[in-house]
């Protein structure tokens, strides 16, 4: 029986384990990989402390500082259940089952699917959800990004550097995200920008060589070899069977990160805090921890 389990080791969860291990809490993290949506972002400006940081850089500083504590980390793990019984929390995963008093929920967000015909032919065929993991693969070549926002636009500018020509397909009649970002792309002779465009179809043969869109009530074909699809992400919380969502999917916690469950923490992205920034889901979980450990303290 552990005093605490952490579901997710990303800027949330690595924070809570940190503050956790501070606290000598006999605890576990459970988690599929290690850095979370930082190890797939692209240059970070505003992280305090780093003026300039990749995000695969400062994953690796949040594993580095987590390891120097020595914890007790199931990397390759995925969270399928997670229910209070009695007086235990049980978090069943792909590999065992584990019990705790008290849960920290940090898991964090997954990518949103086109769901359009080829998607999931071509995933890892040409198709990826991650430029900054699978960028240089496609260095020389015509890639598309789907999307219009932030991770797009992050997405566009990480390729711009790599790839030949760059297409930049948003649904929506203009691009979103920060101004500073969306200047950056818009200047750039790399990029084509298709606004009030939809994708139909992902084309290939082994591997992607195309993409179908309409834009102005015409279907056209564009020849690429990889297309990154950057259009959102959702919670990764339906292993978290009773605690209250809204409807976004989102674990709804109040100013100490508690949830409608006795025990049970939420912290990061994967809960209904306003804005998803790094710095934000790593002063999340310390409060996570801390509330974790006051609740130990004042329960029998």
């Amino acid at each position: 029986m552990y005093d605490l389990i952490i579901i997710g080791a990303g800027p949330a969860g690595i924070t809570a384990a940190v503050y956790a291990a501070r606290k000598r809490l006999n605890f576990l993290v459970i988690t599929q990989d290690i850095g979370g949506q930082a190890a797939w972002s692209g240059d970070i400006e505003n992280y305090t402390g780093y003026q300039f940081i990749t995000g695969p850089d400062l994953a690796a500083k949040f594993e580095e500082h987590m390891r120097k504590y020595k914890i007790d980390v199931k990397e390759g793990e995925e969270a399928l259940e997670a229910d209070r019984i009695g007086s235990a929390v049980v978090v069943r995963t792909n590999k065992g089952k584990y019990e705790a008093k008290t849960l920290i929920i940090a898991s964090g967000k997954v990518s949103k699917e086109l769901g359009v015909p080829g998607e999931k032919e071509f995933k890892n065929k040409g198709l990826t959800y991650c430029a900054t993991c699978d960028g240089p693969l496609f260095a020389g070549k015509d890639v598309a990004v789907i999307g219009g926002g932030n991770s797009a636009l992050d997405a566009s500018l990480q390729l711009i550097k790599i790839a030949k020509k760059v297409y930049l397909i948003d649904i929506n009649p203009s691009l979103g995200g920060d101004a500073v970002m969306r200047d950056k792309v818009e200047k750039s002779n790399v990029v084509t920008i298709m606004n009030k465009t939809v994708v139909t179809t992902i084309v290939g043969d082994k591997m992607v060589t195309g993409v179908k869109v309409i834009s102005d009530g015409k279907e056209d074909l564009l020849a690429v070899q990889g297309i990154f699809v950057e259009i959102g992400l959702i919670p990764n919380s339906n292993f978290a069977n009773d605690v209250k969502k809204n409807q976004y999917g989102e674990i709804v916690v109040n100013c100490k990160n508690e949830t409608n469950i006795q025990g049970v923490f939420a912290a990061g992205d994967v809960t209904d805090v306003p804005e998803k920034q790094i710095v934000i889901a790593a002063g999340e979980g310390s409060k996570a921890a801390l509330s974790a450990f006051k609740y130990l303290n004042q329960t029998k």
